[in-house]
């Protein structure tokens, strides 16, 4: 893509209302704009981005054994009355009615809807487990608002839902979608620790939110320092291995790690004190087990080999991809601006042309633009007819992994300049070598 002809509206400036550094970065990078409290527009180069982790979230969830559907954002009010939340949620529900006087929702989550489809369709032990998923729009009424994409109204949510028969087998997909996450989140170069929770208006008695530790984080978190070190699970992790997965959560549960709220000050000081760690952190997914909290209710049964029917066992597990957008800036930036993890950036390579008109650097760069495109290098080239001081700035604002510098300088000895945007590390290099470096 050539910069000349993409839409990138960066701000000088850093807007008043930007509270966080997420918020800031991301407005300033051009990124996102505000429509409405906590409701923004995706920009192309944010859009870029969600679309990367979304990406990663499928290719996770389905590696677990999850398949995806698409339910709709808008809700029956009939539903959430069969289970008994309609009245429970809180202002944070939009009700709505339509011109028929029905009333409905702009859902806040799914339980609900899903719980219906499946006691439509599923009657037997035998089509079970199952896990279903889908990646929609979520609208929750916030109070107040703020932190941008952290805590907004309307966001990007993958929920998944499974049903089993029985407790056992409940906690077996509890436990896949528990490894899953921790997959998930280590792809986008996140180190994300699982932390008991509580359950919330989801309901169930087991759950745990998945934490990222940033500085910036919205609440205090206390862990003991072995998770910073454990071992992700490795990409033919067998999902069906009922032992080995529970050994792997077994693991991840195995030290202390707690939120605020759950804090047990006792418990974290008998923990050598070189070994706690004390920080912020960021939620970006959580886990809920909640057993027939909605089968029940609602009547959503199977029949078991004996020939009873039974409530299924279920369990909700959420992720945002629009909050993992200012998560991952959160936990990865400096003063000049974003750092992308390779993964989720919304482009690999950032060429800048120092001296657009020079028949030897139009040259070059265009070369680099061309061979990269063919070998699949998501490639931005700074064309403009800019200064190098704000091509310099422009991409350590957006945060683009690496930059290729093109100036008649390092030309006149055959080199261009390959930086490294998350150590800063730059090394003068041919043509022919930044072309094979960046198209491993």
């Amino acid at each position: 893509m050539r910069l000349s002809r993409y839409f990138l509206p960066i701000l000088r400036e850093t807007p008043k209302e930007a509270e966080v550094v997420s918020h800031r970065l991301m407005l300033r990078a051009g990124m996102l704009r505000q429509e409405a409290a906590g409701i923004y527009a995706f920009l192309p180069l944010g859009f870029r981005v969600l679309q990367k982790i979304c990406r990663i979230v499928r290719e996770e969830q389905d590696r677990s054994g999850a398949i995806e559907l698409l339910m709709p954002t808008i809700q029956s009010a009939d539903l959430w009355r069969e289970s008994g939340r309609y009245d429970a949620y809180g202002k944070e529900m939009l009700r709505i009615t339509d011109r028929h006087d029905r009333e409905m929702l702009y859902g806040p989550t799914n339980e609900e809807m899903i719980t219906e489809i499946f006691r439509a369709y599923v009657k037997s032990y035998k089509d079970l487990p199952l896990n279903l998923y889908h990646i929609q729009w979520k609208f929750r009424d916030e109070v107040r608002p703020r932190f941008g994409l952290m805590r907004g109204r309307e966001f990007l949510m993958k929920d998944a839902y499974s049903f089993d028969v029985d407790q056992a087998g409940a906690r077996h997909s509890y436990n896949k979608m528990f490894v899953a996450y921790l997959r998930t989140f280590a792809r986008m170069g996140l180190k994300s620790i699982p932390m008991r929770a509580e359950s919330g208006p989801i309901g169930g008695n087991l759950s745990h939110e998945f934490i990222i530790l940033a500085s910036t984080g919205e609440s205090e978190v206390f862990c003991h320092k072995d998770y910073l070190d454990m071992p992700v699970p490795p990409a033919d992790v067998d999902f069906d291995d009922v032992a080995g997965l529970q050994r792997i959560v077994d693991q991840w549960t195995s030290r202390y790690a707690a939120t605020a709220d759950m804090h047990d000050v006792a418990a974290f000081n008998d923990i050598p004190p070189d070994q706690r760690v004390s920080a912020r952190g960021i939620e970006v997914g959580h886990i809920f087990y909640f057993g027939t909290k909605y089968s029940a209710p609602m009547k959503a049964t199977v029949a078991t080999p004996d020939g009873r029917e039974v409530p299924v066992h279920s369990g909700s597990y959420g992720i945002g991809p629009s909050r993992l957008v200012a998560a991952i800036i959160e936990a990865s930036h400096d003063e000049s601006g974003i750092i992308w993890p390779e993964p989720v950036a919304p482009f690999k390579v950032m060429i800048l042309n120092l001296k657009r008109g020079d028949a030897a650097t139009d040259g070059a760069c265009e070369r680099l633009y061309r061979d990269l495109s063919a070998q699949g290098v998501e490639t931005l080239y700074d064309d403009r007819d800019e200064r190098p001081g704000a091509k310099f700035a422009t991409a350590d604002l957006i945060g683009i992994p690496w930059q290729v510098l093109v100036g008649p300088r390092g030309l006149a000895e055959g080199k261009v300049e390959v930086k490294h945007r998350a150590s800063g590390r730059r090394e003068p290099m041919s043509v022919e070598a930044a072309l094979a470096l960046l198209a491993r």
